[in-house]
C-alpha cells in the first residue's frame, strides 16, 4: 500500500508513522515545517513562553509569601526565546528521527493533486517531482484570520506568529480577539508588564467554553490590569507617532485603544485550496476539504484531516484523525470517541473543558444536575497558591452519567483526561464519587465536586 500524506503537523506526521508501522510505504510531503504550526510557531512554542511568564510573575508577586526573597529578578528575554526555539527544535528534532526509523520518506516542496492517483511537487530545493499512491491524505492545517480592517497592513500589526519572537517586550499590545490565542497572548505578556487590552466582537471571552469555569480567568485578567471589552467592534488601525491606534465601537460608542503593537488573534481559516482537489472531483468550501464521517473526501482514495477540513482546530483532533484514517486505509477500524475532545487553555488559571456545558446540556434537552467545588477549598491548591477556579462537573439527573467535566485551576489542563476518560467509558456521578483519589492532589477537586451533585461535598459548607 503506498500512501502519500500532505502536511507534516499533528495530523499527518502521526498519520504517517501509524501507517509506516503497519506495512503501509509511506511518502510525507511538506512544505515548510515537520512538526507543523503546533510544534514549531504554536501550540509548544507559546506555551513555553507561558510556563517561563508564569513563575516569573508568581515569583515576583507572591515570592515573600511563598517564604522566598529574592533580589533583582528580571527576565532574560533573549534567553526566553533562545530556550523556546530549543524546546520546538528537540520535539520537532524528535519527530524526525521516528520518521527515519520507520522509513517514511520526506518530501520537500509544495503538493498538488493532478489526478486521483498522482501528486505532483514542485520541490523546495527546485524542480518538480511525480508521486504516485494508492490512498491520500491531506492534513494541510489552517492559517491566521486577519480581518480586512483598515490599517491591518501597518506595520506592528501582527498575528501570533510574530507575537513569539519579539524582538523587545512591548510596553503595550491591544490584541483584537478574546479566543484562546487571544487570552494565552494576554497571560505571556501581562507577567511581563505589558499593558494589555482585549477587544473582542462576542458578549463573552474563549465563548466556546463553559462561562463560569471563563469567569475565573477573566477575573485573573482584570486582576493584573488587562483591560477586556467584550461585543466591541474593531473599525480601523491607524499610525499614531511611533504606536498604533485602534478605533473601536462598543454599542453606539467609538472609544480608541493606543499600543505599541497589535496581535490579530481572530481565529484561523482551513488552508485545504491551491492543493489541486476541485479539479479532480474533491468539495472544497472556502478552504475547507468536505469530508464524510470517516473523513473520506468525494474521492474514494482520498482522505483528509485536521484543521483543513473545517471541523475541530485541535492539534489532539488532527493527531486523533490521522491514527484513525491510517488503521482504516490499513484494514483495520478505530473507534475513536469524539464527544470527548477536551478543550485546554493554558493560562493561569488554566482552563479546560470535555463534553457538554451546562448551557448545551439543557439545549439539547436534558435534564441535568450540577456539582461545583472551588479550588480555594482543595488543599493541594492552597499549596500552591492557585486557589483561583473550580471543578464543574454536568450530569444526566435520570441516569448520573457524566455529561460534562468542566475545570478551571492549577493542572486543569492535566485533570481534564481524567473526565474524559469517564465520559468515553460512560461513568456516573457515582462511580467517580466511589474512586479514591491521592491527597494531597488538586485532583481531588473532582471527586469532591462529584459529591455535590448530590450536595455532599466534605470540604465546602
Amino acid at each position: 500500500m503506498k500512501i502519500a500524506i500532505i502536511g507534516g503537523g499533528p495530523g499527518g506526521y502521526v498519520a504517517a508513522i501509524k501507517a509506516a508501522q503497519m506495512g503501509a510505504e509511506v511518502v510525507l510531503i511538506e512544505k515548510e515545517y515537520i512538526g507543523g504550526t503546533c510544534l514549531n510557531t504554536g501550540c509548544i512554542p507559546t506555551k513555553v513562553l507561558l510556563h517561563s511568564t508564569e513563575i516569573y510573575h508568581q515569583l515576583r508577586n507572591e515570592a515573600e509569601d511563598l517564604g522566598l526573597e529574592i533580589n533583582d529578578l528580571k527576565v532574560n528575554w533573549r534567553n526566553l526565546l533562545t530556550r523556546k526555539e530549543l524546546v520546538a527544535t528537540q520535539l520537532v528534532e524528535g519527530v524526525k528521527n521516528i520518521l527515519r526509523t520507520m522509513n517514511v520518506e520526506v518530501v520537500r516542496g509544495y503538493a498538488k493533486f493532478t489526478s486521483t492517483k498522482t501528486i505532483e511537487v514542485s520541490l523546495t530545493a527546485g524542480g518538480k517531482r511525480s508521486i504516485s499512491f494508492d490512498k491520500a491524505i491531506v492534513a494541510t492545517g489552517s492559517k491566521s484570520i486577519i480581518i480586512p480592517v483598515p490599517g491591518h497592513d501597518l506595520e506592528g500589526v501582527i498575528t501570533s506568529r510574530e507575537a513569539m519572537s519579539l524582538e523587545e517586550i512591548p510596553e503595550s499590545i491591544c490584541i483584537v480577539g478574546g479566543g484562546v490565542i487571544g487570552v494565552e497572548f494576554a497571560n505571556i505578556y501581562s507577567n511581563l508588564g505589558t499593558q494589555i487590552t482585549i477587544i473582542e466582537m462576542l458578549p463573552e471571552l474563549v465563548a466556546n467554553m463553559d462561562q463560569e469555569i471563563v469567569n475565573s480567568l477573566e477575573e485573573a485578567l482584570l486582576t493584573k490590569g488587562v483591560k477586556v471589552y467584550k461585543s466591541a467592534k474593531v473599525l480601523r488601525i491607524d499610525r499614531s507617532g511611533k504606536e498604533l491606534q485602534v478605533t473601536a465601537q462598543l454599542g453606539d460608542d467609538p472609544f480608541q485603544v493606543i499600543a505599541e503593537k497589535v496581535i490579530m488573534a481572530t481565529g484561523r481559516k482551513p488552508s485545504g485550496d491551491g492543493l489541486g482537489l476541485e479539479e479532480i472531483g474533491v468539495k472544497v468550501d472556502r478552504g475547507a476539504i468536505q469530508v464524510d464521517r470517516l473523513f473520506k473526501t468525494d474521492v474514494d482514495n482520498i482522505y483528509a484531516i485536521g484543521d483543513c477540513t473545517g471541523g475541530v482546530q485541535l492539534a489532539h483532533v488532527a493527531s486523533a484523525s490521522g491514527l484513525m484514517v491510517a488503521e482504516l486505509i490499513m484494514g483495520e477500524r478505530m473507534a475513536m470517541d469524539f464527544r470527548t475532545i477536551p478543550y485546554c487553555v493554558y493560562t493561569n488559571p488554566e482552563l479546560a473543558s470535555v463534553g457538554l456545558t451546562e448551557r448545551d446540556a439543557v439545549m439539547k434537552g436534558y435534564k441535568i444536575k450540577v456539582g461545583k467545588f472551588p479550588m480555594y477549598g482543595n488543599g493541594k491548591s492552597v499549596i500552591t497558591g492557585n486557589v483561583r477556579g473550580m471543578v464543574k462537573i454536568i450530569a444526566d439527573e435520570n441516569t448520573g452519567e457524566v455529561l460534562g467535566v468542566h475545570i478551571a485551576g492549577n493542572s486543569a489542563t492535566e485533570l481534564i483526561a481524567s473526565g474524559a476518560v469517564a465520559m468515553r467509558l460512560e461513568a456516573t456521578v457515582q462511580e467517580l464519587i466511589t474512586t479514591i483519589y491521592a491527597h494531597p492532589t488538586v485532583g481531588e477537586a473532582i471527586h469532591e465536586a462529584a459529591e455535590s451533585v448530590f450536595g455532599r461535598a466534605i470540604h465546602i459548607p
